[in-house]
C-alpha cells in the first residue's frame, strides 16, 4: 500500500487537532458524546459513529442509541465488535459485518440500522486503562483502510481524555449540587428548629424568654444570658443568632471556665509565629466569629486581665494576637453567660463594672427548672421523641405515674439533667412504655422519702453523716460543671488539689 501524499497527511492531522480543540471547550458529557461521533463521521467519510462507554461494575457496554438522543443501549461487554476491541484493546476491522461471527446482529434489530463494514478501536485513559470503544459504521467508499485506523486511534486516545474530564466535572457538578441541596436543607432545619427558638416552654416565664428573642431579632446589640447551670443558656445564645440578620454566619461558642489561663488569651485572639518554640500561626475564636456570633459561656470566670482584652476588643473592634503587633479589625456580636451574679463579682472586685454594662445591653434569665416544673411534660416527651428519632427506636411514651415522679423529682441539674434521665430511661426501658420499674432503677434521687424515722440504734455517728454530705455535695458539683473539676472545687470553696484528695478518700473516680 501507498504511503498516502504528504498534503493528505497533513490536512488529516489538521482536521484531528481543529477536533480535539472542539472536544477540549466541552464539558458536558452527552454533548461530548454527540460532538465527536459527528466529527468522526466527517473526519473517515462513513455514515455512524458510536461511543461505547465501559461500565466495569456492571460488565456492560452503553451508547447514545443515535445523536441528540437520550436513549441509551446497553449489553455484555464481551459481544459485538465493540465488544472484542474492549475485550482484546486491538483494533477490529471487519469488511462484512454479517459474514463476521463477532457481529452483534441484535444491535441492528433495535435500532432497526443495516451494518456493512465496522471500524472499532480501543478507548483508553491516561493510566492505559480501557474505559471503551469508538466504532465507526458503514464507510460511503469501499472499506475502511489502514490510514482510517490511524485517524481513528488518534481520534480515540484524545476522546477518551476528553471523555473523562467531563465525567469528572460532571461527578464534581453532582457533588456541588448534593452538597448544596444538603446544605439548603440543614438550614432550613436549623431555621426551623430556630423558628421557635428551640425553646421549649408553654408557660409565661419561658414565654417571656421567647417574646424578648423576637423584640431583639432586627438589633445587634450584646446579651447576657443569666442562670443555673443546665438551664439552657446556650440554647438562648443559639436562637438570638439564628433569628438574627446573623444567622448564616458562623456561631462560635467557648467554655471559659473550660480552658486555663494561660491557654485563654491565645484561644481568644490568636498566637503568632515565634511566640514560642514550635508554635504556628492561629486563628483566635474572635477572628473566626467576624461578622457572626461569639458565645462566651461562664464569663465570670475570667481573670480581670482577660475581661480588659475583651472590653478593648469591643470597643475597638479591634485585636492583636499574642505576640503580634499589627491590629486586626473585627465585626463580632458577643453573647456572655454566667450562673454567677455578676453585681455580687462586681461588688468582690472580680469581675470589671465598664464589661458588664458592655456587655449586659440585652439581659435574658433562663430559670431553674424547679421554677418551671409545669413545663417537665413538655420537655421530657420532647426528649422522648428526639432519642427515638435520633435511634431510630418505635414511638415510645411515659406512664402518667412516672410523669408525676418527674415533676416532683428535684432536679439540681435543671434542664439537662432531665435530658439526660430520658434519654438514660428510654434506653433502659425493655419495652415502649418507661413504667415507675424502669424510673426507681438506679435513681434513688426520684424516690419518695421514708415517712418512718430511722430507729435510735441505727443513727448514723457525726463522721458518717459529714463524709455522706461531702460525698453528695463533691458528686452534685461535678454533675454540674461536668466533670470540671477547677469549677467543681471553686463552687465548694475548695483547691483543686483539696478536691482531688477528698475524692481519693471516698473513692470517687477522678
Amino acid at each position: 500500500m501507498e504511503p498516502p501524499p504528504q498534503s493528505e497527511l497533513h490536512e488529516k492531522l489538521g482536521a484531528i487537532l481543529e477536533i480535539c480543540q472542539k472536544m477540549n471547550s466541552e464539558r458536558d458529557l452527552g454533548a461530548l458524546l454527540d460532538l465527536i461521533a459527528r466529527e468522526a463521521t466527517n473526519l473517515l467519510g462513513c455514515d455512524r459513529a458510536s461511543i461505547f462507554l465501559l461500565d466495569a461494575g456492571r460488565h456492560e457496554l452503553w451508547s447514545k442509541v443515535a445523536l441528540g438522543s437520550d436513549e441509551i443501549l446497553r449489553f455484555d461487554a464481551s459481544r459485538g465488535i465493540a465488544g472484542t476491541a474492549v475485550m482484546t484493546g486491538k483494533t477490529v476491522n471487519v469488511r462484512d459485518a454479517y459474514s463476521d461471527p463477532r457481529f452483534y446482529t441484535a444491535i441492528d434489530g433495535q435500532t432497526g440500522y443495516r451494518t456493512r463494514n465496522v471500524l472499532a478501536v480501543a478507548m483508553r485513559n491516561q493510566q492505559g486503562e480501557i474505559i471503551g470503544a469508538f466504532e465507526t459504521l458503514n464507510k460511503h467508499a469501499g472499506s475502511f483502510s489502514q490510514r482510517d485506523e490511524e485517524s481513528l486511534g488518534a481520534l480515540a486516545s484524545h476522546a477518551a481524555i476528553a471523555i473523562e474530564t467531563a465525567q469528572l466535572i460532571g461527578e464534581l457538578r453532582r457533588s456541588q449540587d448534593e452538597l448544596a441541596r444538603q446544605n439548603a436543607n440543614l438550614w432550613r432545619e436549623v431555621e426551623s428548629k430556630y423558628s421557635s427558638h428551640g425553646i421549649i416552654g408553654t408557660g409565661q416565664r419561658i414565654q417571656q424568654v421567647v417574646r424578648l428573642v423576637e423584640r431583639i431579632r432586627d438589633s445587634l446589640v450584646n446579651v447576657l444570658i443569666t442562670g443555673e447551670s443546665g438551664t439552657g443558656k446556650e440554647m438562648a445564645a443559639k436562637a438570638v443568632h439564628y433569628t438574627s440578620s446573623r444567622a448564616r454566619r458562623s456561631f462560635v461558642a467557648m467554655n471559659c471556665a473550660a480552658l486555663p489561663e494561660t491557654l485563654l488569651e491565645s484561644e481568644l485572639f490568636g498566637i503568632e509565629r515565634g511566640v514560642a518554640t514550635g508554635v504556628n500561626p492561629r486563628m483566635g475564636l474572635f477572628q473566626k466569629a467576624d461578622g457572626g456570633t461569639l458565645f462566651l459561656d461562664e464569663i465570670g470566670d475570667l481573670s480581670l486581665t482577660a475581661q480588659a482584652k475583651i472590653l478593648r476588643v469591643l470597643q475597638e473592634r479591634v485585636l492583636e494576637r499574642v505576640g503580634g503587633r499589627t491590629p486586626i479589625p473585627v465585626d463580632v456580636r458577643l453573647l456572655a453567660a454566667t450562673n454567677k451574679d455578676l453585681d455580687a463579682e462586681i461588688a468582690k472586685g472580680a469581675f470589671r463594672e465598664d464589661l458588664y454594662y458592655r456587655i449586659k445591653v440585652i439581659h435574658i434569665h433562663m430559670p431553674p427548672l424547679r421554677e418551671i416544673r409545669e413545663e417537665i411534660p413538655l420537655l421530657a416527651n420532647h426528649f422522648l421523641k428526639e432519642y427515638c428519632r435520633e435511634t431510630g427506636r418505635g414511638v415510645m411514651e411515659f406512664t402518667p405515674a412516672v410523669i408525676r415522679q418527674l415533676i416532683n423529682a428535684p432536679w439540681p441539674g435543671n434542664v439537662r439533667q432531665l435530658r439526660n434521665e430520658v434519654m438514660r430511661l428510654a434506653a433502659c426501658a425493655p419495652g415502649n412504655v418507661i413504667t415507675e420499674d424502669d424510673l426507681l432503677e438506679g435513681l434513688p434521687t426520684l424516690r419518695k422519702p421514708d415517712p418512718k424515722p430511722a430507729a435510735a440504734g441505727r443513727t448514723a455517728s457525726l463522721k458518717q453523716a459529714i463524709e455522706e454530705l461531702e460525698r453528695r455535695m463533691i458528686g452534685e458539683a461535678l454533675a454540674e460543671t461536668r466533670q470540671n473539676q477547677q469549677q467543681a472545687a471553686r463552687r465548694l470553696g475548695l483547691s483543686r488539689q483539696g478536691l482531688i484528695n477528698k475524692m481519693k478518700r471516698y473513692a470517687m473516680a477522678e
